[in-house]
């Protein structure tokens, strides 16, 4: 796209120059606990800049207990006491559309905002809701707790246009009921063609289409290229951190693409220059992270009454323990692209609900963008779980043909490795697919319990009403919806959660593979120990095999090898040549891996020699973790307990440490109170520790 990411010098403003400091925010998802210190920071810059604006590029709504339990109106009370300027719909605020009230909650909050809703490409017509609240218009005189496809601010005799605009996806990932979504590059254009006739030379996006998600839809980038006349496009939706902005020169006059990354955790500062042709001359953009500042005393005080009433829910006790950490993270393997022990507990007790209700319901299924949150280890909160499922979505019995539900399994992986708010977790059902196969042609095996899938025969199926109802384009399932193939007992996924859990000797949950990747290697069998953890590798494109066909788990891995998997996986480059005379036989690929780790401080040598070619011992691999691990991270690890093997008296503190730091991150343990530092790593050992590894930094 012609992308440059650029941090301008500062030059001194030409006559008719204009200044402008837009600060903007997105995708909050009512996380408020840093709120007012937001507001400060807010403030302390308006005192600082003569002509600034404060903009959200949406998805205010639903994440955290602030909105479970206040519908968006306790993050509407902090917008308005910090005077922003504008906001755009996310796909979010239109969450609630399925639910009885439908969009109350977000209409309360328009009304009740002091500042418009720019949005050039939401149709809100069909939905009686919105009567009298959107103006088809770009408005130099709006009024607050309306919705305008944009509006003109006038700031120092110099006019700045303004408008939004929202996902296409929003239909599919979301509930927006009535509510349709037009074609962005259209709306964007017309928008300013609207603007330039009013005499508007200054143009702002205010965008919910992600800066890089999915070309099939819409994002940022995009925009940017196909639309001449935007000068900065302020987005949200993908929770990027762009921390000094990035400039798209598709077009002559530049445009910068600004995003503040997610949760409230910074607001974005970009200062930019004007021409008097209304063309950016020089830029400046920040983001500056808010949880180490002094909050405001007003925005402090206001938010007392909404963080008690949010601690007694968060600290009502289920009366159930889990044993583990139950694991609702997102990446590779998380959530949206892999199976989770979390996953399988929401579906287990699904099912389990379900089979109360219909006893011939076999199987349930969860959608990985509905589980928001991991649960600690310890005593589960009704705050943790209403955290992990916010959306109080309830529970929907399918009955599908077997070939509907191989069809939603082929749309759950079609974007693997990628994540997908659609990946499906399951209970009562095992699934093998190659995620390196055609999107479409990726399932290889399906078994309901013990039997395998019959295409023709009909299943009962629990899931949630969002997903029964076609979300995250599920389209064969909403067909079975609107053919009444979906009884709806009205059971909310926290409740039936909550009621599973408490029913439980103990809460343990495994990964059990109920969903596997298949990977190429012939001597890695799906039952074996380091499965998941050479499909880790293979998935993430460290690891090639000894041939395409063969693993050779059981074999030692030399230290280039060890090198390789470490640099590979923490993406590090070095211009800085190691002193080493004995790899020259190697690859360029595998030279230049050795280089970076010398360079980071991972490896050291001896005499000038490296030894690439010599097994490397597990001391030796765990140093290498061990210094990797501190290249990266923001603290040196530091051992802080007793020793947990009696095997390391002969080797040194830092060798002891690094043995620690393994055992203390649940990265490689050891036997009956042993290490074995001196035995060779295999490479099925290797794959775990550096997997685990992977893990831990990300």
């Amino acid at each position: 796209f012609g992308l440059v990411g650029i941090q301008a010098p500062v030059t001194k403003a030409a006559v008719g120059d204009f200044d402008l400091t837009i600060m903007h925010t997105n995708d909050t998802h009512a996380n408020l606990d840093n709120v007012a210190k937001r507001a400060g920071l807010v403030k302390s810059i308006r005192a600082e800049k003569t002509n600034s604006l404060l903009l959200d590029a949406g998805d205010v709504f639903s994440g955290t207990l602030y909105f479970n339990e206040f519908k968006g109106q306790a993050d509407l009370a902090f917008m308005n006491y910090m005077g922003y300027d504008a906001m755009t719909f996310g796909n979010h605020e239109f969450d609630l559309g399925a639910s009885e009230d439908g969009h109350k909650a977000l209409v309360d909050f328009i009304k009740g905002a002091s500042f418009p809703i720019v949005s050039a490409n939401v149709d809100l017509s069909a939905d009686p809701l919105f009567t009298g609240l959107k103006n088809d218009s770009y408005e130099a005189t709006p009024v607050n707790g309306q919705i305008y496809n944009g509006i003109i601010k006038e700031m120092n005799g110099e006019k700045v246009g303004i408008f939004g605009l929202t996902t296409e996806e929003t239909s599919s990932i979301s509930s927006p009921d009535k509510v349709a979504f037009e074609d962005y590059i259209a709306s964007a254009k017309a928008a300013v063609q609207a603007f330039e006739i009013a005499g508007v030379n200054k143009i702002i996006a205010v965008t919910h289409i992600g800066f890089d998600d999915s070309a099939a839809f819409d994002n940022d980038l995009l925009l940017a290229e196909s639309v001449e006349g935007i000068d900065v496009i302020v987005g949200g939706h993908s929770h990027t951190k762009l921390n000094e902005g990035m400039v798209a020169t598709k077009f002559n006059d530049p445009t910068i693409i600004v995003q503040a990354g997610q949760y409230g955790e910074n607001l974005g500062q970009l200062d930019v220059t004007f021409n008097a042709s209304g063309v950016i001359t020089s830029h400046s953009g920040k983001l500056l992270p808010v949880k180490d500042l002094v909050a405001d005393e007003e925005a402090a005080a206001m938010l007392v009454p909404y963080a008690e009433k949010i601690a007694e829910v968060k600290n009502k006790l289920t009366g159930a323990v889990s044993e583990v950490i139950l694991d609702g993270s997102r990446g590779l393997w998380g959530v949206r692209a892999g199976e989770t022990n979390l996953g399988n507990l929401i579906a287990d007790g699904m099912l389990a609900t379900a089979k109360k209700i219909d006893p011939n319901t076999v199987i349930a299924i969860q959608n990985g963008g509905g589980i928001r949150a991991s649960i600690d280890k310890g005593d589960i909160t009704v705050g943790e779980v209403l955290t992990v499922m916010p959306f109080g979505n309830s529970l929907g019995i399918m009955n599908l043909k077997g070939s509907e539900i191989l069809a939603a399994l082929e749309h759950s992986f079609k974007d693997f490795p990628k994540e997908n708010g659609g990946f499906l977790h399951m209970s009562g059902m095992k699934v093998v697919f190659d995620g390196t196969a055609p999107a479409g042609d990726r399932v290889l095996t399906v078994y309901i319990g013990e039997d395998e899938l019959v295409v023709d025969k009909m299943y009962k199926v629990a899931t949630n009403t969002f997903t029964a109802k076609g979300g995250d384009g599920y389209s064969m399932f909403a067909t079975a919806y609107a053919e009444g193939r979906v009884s709806e007992p009205g059971n909310a996924d926290w409740e039936m959660f909550i009621n599973y859990v408490t029913s439980l000797n103990k809460v343990a949950p495994l990964v059990e593979g109920r969903i596997l990747a298949k990977i190429p290697f012939n001597d890695v069998s799906y039952e074996s120990w380091y499965f998941k953890y050479v499909q880790d590798l293979f998935y993430q494109g460290l690891i090639k095999g000894k041939s395409e066909a063969a693993f050779a788990p059981k074999d030692n891995l030399t230290r280039a090898q060890a090198v390789s998997l470490i640099i590979r996986g923490l993406g590090l480059t070095s211009d800085q040549k190691s002193p080493f005379t004995d790899i020259s036989s190697y690859s360029v690929e595998t030279q230049a891996e050795i280089d970076a780790a010398y360079a980071a401080g991972i490896i050291f040598g001896v005499e000038g020699k490296f030894m690439p070619g010599s097994n490397v011992t597990r001391a030796q691999f765990a140093l290498m973790l061990n210094r990797a691990f501190n290249k990266v991270s923001d603290e040196p690890y530091v051992n802080k307990f007793e020793p947990t093997y009696s095997d390391l008296g002969n080797y040194n503190d830092e060798t002891k440490n690094a043995i620690q730091m393994l055992n203390e991150l649940t990265i490689a343990q050891g036997e009956n109170g042993k290490f074995m530092p001196g035995q060779f790593a295999s490479r099925a050992h290797a794959s775990k520790m550096v997997s685990n590894f992977l893990q831990n930094i990300k």
